[in-house]
């Protein structure tokens, strides 16, 4: 598997354990793990919505308008720009 991944240039990106003595890693890929742990943070806070992880839409246009639906939400949650119910 090492072989294949090589011939793909498919290159490790983790972080090195905090102790370690020698540091053998430039900042360069560190930026682009913490990039990458970003995503798939929001891909698994979109996964938080019922409708997205059981697909109850038959047709894939449905099912993708939900998914926009839901992102949509989620920034709004996310960034606290929703909308407040003033009573």
């Amino acid at each position: 598997m090492k072989n294949q991944l090589q011939e793909l240039e498919v290159k490790l990106i983790a972080p090195n354990k905090i102790n370690r003595i020698n540091n053998r890693q430039d900042g360069r890929n560190l930026r682009r793990y913490k990039r990458r742990h970003i995503v798939e943070n929001y891909f698994a806070d979109l996964q938080t919505f019922r409708r997205v992880i059981i697909r109850y839409e038959r047709k894939s246009e449905n099912y993708l308008a939900f998914v926009k639906l839901a992102a949509i939400c989620l920034n709004f949650w996310k960034f606290n720009i929703g909308m407040k119910i003033v009573a």
